[in-house]
């Protein structure tokens, strides 16, 4: 061997090796510059506490440490069964925050354990040692891009290359045929192109074989194995043994050697690895490379980006059939799918069935760094008892700007009540090819939110009367010693019980300390029955529960009182769901919900009544959004639904904000506002938007030629009732009339300072000139611009101009601003709103109406948002004036608060929150079917 040989035998590997290590760190630094925040994980598992084991470790997380890898050591103890280990792994394969890990042999345990199953259960795309079957089957394949390689034959491959040798064509001999270096070696070097000879400890012909090599590697474990005079003038030699044989001359009395007789083979060999010092380090060098890789493909599988989705074709028919045959006709995809369609992970995602799922907010806080995308609200003209087809519009709009536009999109709509299902709407899925599917799933149950929402609900109706049952028949002393009772001995506060404490200035955690007036003040709520606003709930219209009498038991001594039943969706919990930004936002909310006011006119709270923690408890699962699809199968979240009258009328601000994550900066968000955009569009900005943070770039006001037509003076619009003829044959001049109501609701949406694009939602009855006057009018209102829409007959093709109107104005420039300030009074922010959305002349504030401000603003709670609570059917107080009224004064009967949702209600004429059944409820048609099973009668 030549000095230059020599020179290069010792520094080679070195060279290299911090080649390897500096390409790793600036790939882990670009990775964080690109998505701060983020670092490759490593796990190593071991098992047991072999020092071998140990030192092998700590070698592996000081590399990570250096390149900046986050690694982390498992260590199970020598007692873990095959059970234990296999758990751990499967906890580690469903960790996103590691990206490779590896099971450190040999497995140290008193139990037995079966290694070839413990290495088959870490996932394929985590293996970075390369030894499960399914990447050893890829290498062998020849799959070399889709795979981890034994971290050793990797080093050894890259250590080939780097000398600058032609693996194509040269022949090469292997030495060793264990699973973990021979054998992976040898595919790794024929997919190279080389000519492989593998031999091993019984090969006759040895010293032969390895003469006629230009590649040699050994890994035989066997010391000094290849003499040095058998390798032949200029071959590459990758020693990877490592053996010990005796030396008196060392402390230990030993040294390490490899598998070849290296001062001799040095002579003849071009390259030869060092033993030690050679392939060890690079073997822990390939080991963070395949970190740093599993790390990159997760970036690219996972992060927001382009996605890669499967869109379902549609089979349009004509005549448009049922929504339910149409629904039944379309296969979802299942629903794992979706979600990894959109880049969620798979712990991240609870399956309910094939077809629906909740989603972990884990997810927002794993993506909370990456970019927001285009945010749009759906809203709509002043509607006519049937509704104008918002819902539809919706689902039309995202299937247009994902399965025709390819762009990321997701809608978010809210969870529907059974009770207009069963009633006289129906479903709520949108409709003709424009449905979030399968609709007997969206509109029967879901995952049970609302089930949580009446069960949360009615535990504090019961807490209420049962705590005024309690003060009303019990002395001071007998309630203290039931709130707070004696456990072995011991008397002790509960969290919530210490949060009341202070609450009234008691600074004390003794239960024995409380003096009597200071036990009085916290055992009476003293709640004035007169002063509950608090209801039971049902999700059923039912109208004889409108008005009830509770507690005309025997056992109830007497205390009854008139109360009622409000619909579920009404109940301020489902506010709270849809308006808290996380589990922990939630809980302070249901805290913070005002149930009564005592007999000295404080506020009594759900935090005062002790089940804030019980509610959380309940709501725990219904926090989490609902994922689903739509025909064409694009992405769905289904969440949350309250009513848009006495609450905001908006899908959950979590929904929102996970979804405008994962369609990523250049994706767009579709959600929908309830009614019409005087009263759900008015929320979604000044009290959604307002909580959430989130600032919209485009909203769509869905109009139609019936309801302009019935805004120009045409007949009363009935439910179940045929259409006159007024609005089945073509009059322009009553509905230029009606176009007032347009020009108006296009004026509210430009008050926040947000383009407007109006979706003109074609019936088949409408003509060319109507539709076009509808345009026509529209723009001159100043909308950024209006376009006829088909969905509801041909889906998402039907709502290609829409989406690209909608694309062309999320780039224009958005102003958003609220319509007030919060501290103005609240009569201010009432007759604002009075003024300038609904076009009143001024309000008119009754005397009940006069004391609630008068309480609140005492309480504390001026300061709040407002949420209208007026029909939805005129601009104004009285559903008869249609278009646009104006110089009336807008009648305050009452207002009410939802603390804890956060906002005050203004009572606007009379209303009931609990609706009744028509003469023919929907249900008559409502049936399974007879052979499959499923549902009929649903529309």
């Amino acid at each position: 061997m030549t000095l230059f040989s020599e020179i290069i035998s010792q520094s080679w590997c070195q060279v290299i090796l911090r080649q390897v290590r500096d390409r790793l760190k600036q790939q882990v630094l670009e990775m964080k510059e690109k998505f701060p925040g983020f670092r490759p994980g490593l796990a190593i598992l071991q098992v047991g506490n072999r020092d071998d084991s140990n030192l092998y470790i700590n070698m592996k997380l000081k590399a990570a440490a250096e390149i900046g890898i986050s690694a982390n050591h498992i260590k199970l103890p020598n007692t873990a069964t095959e059970a234990d280990v296999l758990k751990c792994i499967a906890s580690l394969n469903a960790d996103p925050a590691v990206h490779g890990f590896i099971v450190q042999l040999p497995l140290d345990s008193d139990k037995p354990i079966n290694t070839e199953k413990i290495t088959n259960a870490v996932a394929p795309e985590k293996d970075v040692d390369g030894l499960s079957s399914i990447n050893a089957g890829k290498l062998s394949r020849g799959d070399l891009g889709d795979c981890f390689i034994p971290c050793t034959p990797k080093g050894c491959m890259e250590l080939i290359r780097q000398t600058g040798v032609q693996v194509t064509g040269k022949r090469a001999v292997v030495i060793g045929r264990s699973k973990i270096v021979g054998a992976p070696m040898h595919d790794l070097l024929l997919w190279n192109n080389a000519t492989v000879t593998t031999c091993h400890s019984k090969t006759s012909t040895l010293a032969e074989e390895v003469g006629k090599a230009d590649i040699l590697v050994v890994a035989a474990g066997k010391a000094e194995m290849v003499k040095g005079e058998w390798i032949k003038p200029g071959a590459i030699v990758i020693d990877c043994g490592i053996n010990h044989v005796p030396d008196s001359t060392k402390a230990s009395g030993k040294r390490v050697v490899g598998d070849v007789a290296y001062n001799a083979a040095k002579e003849k060999a071009s390259y030869i690895t060092p033993v030690p010092g050679g392939v060890g380090p690079m073997t822990v060098a390939m080991l963070m490379q395949s970190t740093v890789e599993s790390a990159q493909r997760f970036l690219e599988k996972f992060q927001p980006g382009k996605w890669t989705i499967q869109y379902n074709q549609l089979n349009l028919k004509m005549p448009v059939p049922s929504d339910i045959e149409i629904s039944r006709s379309c296969v979802p995809k299942p629903i794992e799918q979706v979600a990894s369609e959109v880049g969620l992970l798979p712990d991240e995602v609870e399956p309910y069935g094939q077809t629906k799922a909740k989603v972990q907010l884990s997810a927002l806080n794993r993506l909370k760094n990456q970019p927001d995308g285009k945010y749009v609200v759906v809203t709509g003209i002043t509607p006519t008892p049937l509704g104008e087809g918002k819902s539809t519009t919706t689902v039309g709009l995202v299937q247009a700007l994902g399965a025709h536009l390819h762009q990321n999109v997701f809608a978010c709509v809210r969870q529907p009540s059974q009770g207009p299902t069963f009633g006289i709407k129906g479903g709520a899925a949108g409709g003709g090819y424009c449905q979030v599917v399968p609709m007997e799933e969206f509109n029967l149950h879901l995952t049970g939110d609302i089930h949580a929402i009446t069960a949360a609900n009615n535990l504090v109706a019961a807490a209420i009367d049962a705590r005024m049952f309690h003060e009303l028949t019990q002395s001071d002393q007998a309630l203290y010693n039931r709130l707070v009772p004696s456990v072995n001995g011991v008397r002790k506060f509960s969290d919530i019980q210490i949060r009341r404490l202070q609450k009234l200035g008691i600074n004390k955690t003794d239960p024995t300390a409380l003096t009597k007036e200071e036990i009085n003040a916290f055992v009476r709520l003293d709640i004035d029955p007169g002063t509950i606003t608090w209801q039971r709930v049902l999700d059923t219209n039912d109208r004889f529960l409108r008005k009830i009498t509770i507690g005309q038991s025997p056992t109830e001594k007497g205390f009854s009182r008139t109360a009622q039943f409000d619909i579920t969706v009404s109940s301020e919990i489902m506010a709270v769901l849809a308006l808290a930004d996380g589990l922990d936002d939630m809980k302070k909310r249901f805290g913070r919900m005002v149930v009564a006011s005592s007999k000295k006119g404080q506020p009594v709270t759900a935090d005062d009544l002790g089940v804030t923690g019980a509610l959380a408890v309940l709501m725990k699962d219904a926090i989490k959004p609902n994922l689903m699809q739509t025909l064409e199968g694009t992405p769905v979240f289904v969440h949350a639904g309250p009513f848009a009258n006495i609450a905001h009328g908006n899908s959950s601000v979590l929904a929102d904000k996970i979804a405008l994550k994962l369609v990523g900066k250049d994706g767009f968000v579709v959600t929908e506002a309830g009614f019409g955009a005087d009263i759900g569009m008015e929320k979604f900005f000044d009290i959604k938007c307002r909580y959430s943070g989130l600032r919209p770039h485009v909203v769509v006001l869905v109009a139609t030629v019936r309801a302009l037509k019935m805004h120009g003076g045409g007949p009363t619009v009935t439910a179940g009732v045929p259409l006159p003829k007024e609005y089945t044959e073509e009059n322009l001049q009553l509905l230029a009339n009606g176009c007032s109501n347009l020009n108006k609701q296009i004026q509210n949406a430009r008050l926040f300072g947000v383009p407007v694009v109006v979706a003109v939602n074609a019936f088949k009855t409408d003509t060319k000139a109507e539709l076009a006057l509808v345009v026509q009018k529209a723009k001159e209102a100043g909308a950024f611009d209006a376009v006829e829409c088909t969905h509801w007959a041909e889906g998402g093709k039907g709502a290609l101009a829409l989406a690209r109107a909608v694309q062309r104005a999320s780039q224009a420039p958005s102003n958003f601003r609220f319509l007030y300030n919060l501290e103005l009074p609240v009569v201010d922010k009432i007759r604002l709103i009075a003024q300038q959305v609904y076009g009143a002349r001024d309000i008119e504030l009754l005397p009940e109406a006069q004391e609630k401000v008068t309480i609140y603003t005492k309480q504390g709670f001026g300061n709040l948002p407002i949420c209208m609570a007026k029909t939805h059917l005129s601009l104004s107080h009285d559903p008869e004036q249609k278009g646009a009224p104006t110089g009336f004064v807008l009648p305050i009967r009452d207002i009410r608060a939802s603390v804890g949702a956060g906002f005050l209600y203004p009572l606007v004429g009379t209303m009931s929150t609990m609706p009744g059944l028509p003469t023919r409820p929907c249900f008559y048609d409502i049936d399974l079917d007879p052979v499959s099973g499923g549902v009929n009668g649903l529309f």
